[in-house]
């Protein structure tokens, strides 16, 4: 039997969002600071930046795939695996690493217990990938945990345009099946707009897209139906989904930036930075 003391209470710690076997925890009050860093702290908490870290509760048959380096403490009868069947396999999570800038080994964890993850500043969010029509595809370094049940996949751009004309990477992740994402974001889950769409088309100009369906085409196309409406209008490129599903989008933090925030401690931090 375990029993944690300290880790879930009313006034330190809480639990906001639970979903799968998974549940963040928020750390209202960080007292692990120096004199230099209290202040910035302090008024961090106040705007509600704060640590928080995803628990991962094992029953024994469902296992846990993470980032690699993203695992803090783990109690109970669990183990870890490199999830990888074959040579064969392990050229192919290789090639889907190198396509998406994901960590090409995600080591998955097995048996019956608890799984602590890092702690981080960006936002956590806890998504059923069976909700997303398609499959749920998302910009880099917004992937952190799921259950072993969601299948890892590459989608690639529809075409080379959307990759070259609008600074975008030529793949991106996508998750398919049944079972519970923990995804980080810049934003939280209030400033993201969720659109819509049935058999339409949405353009978008920036990368602030963060997810959207699988079963939406993306290309990259003129603001204008000509050069010279482009011009005149302002609108160079822009990026476009057609089709049925739905797009978040994170209005108020472009998505390229999403490597950029994180905890500056962090191994993987750290590493993301360079």
């Amino acid at each position: 039997m375990i029993r944690f003391n300290g880790l879930i209470d009313e006034e330190n710690h809480i639990i906001t969002e639970q979903k799968g076997m998974f549940s963040v925890i928020e750390h209202e009050k960080d007292l692990t600071v120096s004199p230099m860093t209290a202040m910035n702290e302090f008024f961090m908490s106040k705007m509600g930046v704060r640590r928080k870290q995803v628990l991962a509760k094992l029953n024994g048959k469902t296992g846990v795939t993470v980032q690699a380096g993203a695992m803090q403490w783990m109690a109970g009868e669990v183990e870890a695996t490199t999830g990888i069947k074959n040579a064969g396999d392990l050229i192919g999570k290789m090639f889907k690493g190198a396509a998406t800038g994901e960590s090409a080994v995600k080591p998955e964890y097995k048996g019956e217990g608890y799984l602590m993850l890092e702690p981080t500043y960006k936002y956590l969010l806890l998504e059923d990938v069976s909700d997303w029509e398609g499959g749920l595809v998302m910009e880099d370094g917004m992937f952190l945990a799921c259950e072993s049940s969601v299948k890892h996949n590459i989608e690639a751009r529809s075409n080379l345009s959307s990759a070259v004309l609008g600074n975008e990477g030529l793949f991106n992740l996508k998750l398919n099946g049944s079972g519970v994402c923990a995804l980080e974001s810049n934003v939280t889950r209030d400033q993201i707009v969720e659109v819509e769409l049935d058999n339409d088309v949405l353009k978008i100009d920036g990368s602030f897209a963060i997810c959207w369906s699988g079963s939406l085409k993306f290309t990259v196309e003129r603001g204008g139906k000509t050069l010279m409406g482009s011009a005149v209008s302002g609108e160079g490129l822009v990026n476009v989904y057609r089709g049925t599903g739905k797009v978040w989008l994170s209005t108020l933090d472009d998505s390229s930036s999403m490597y950029s925030a994180g905890t500056p401690a962090s191994p993987r931090a750290i590493s993301k930075s360079k």
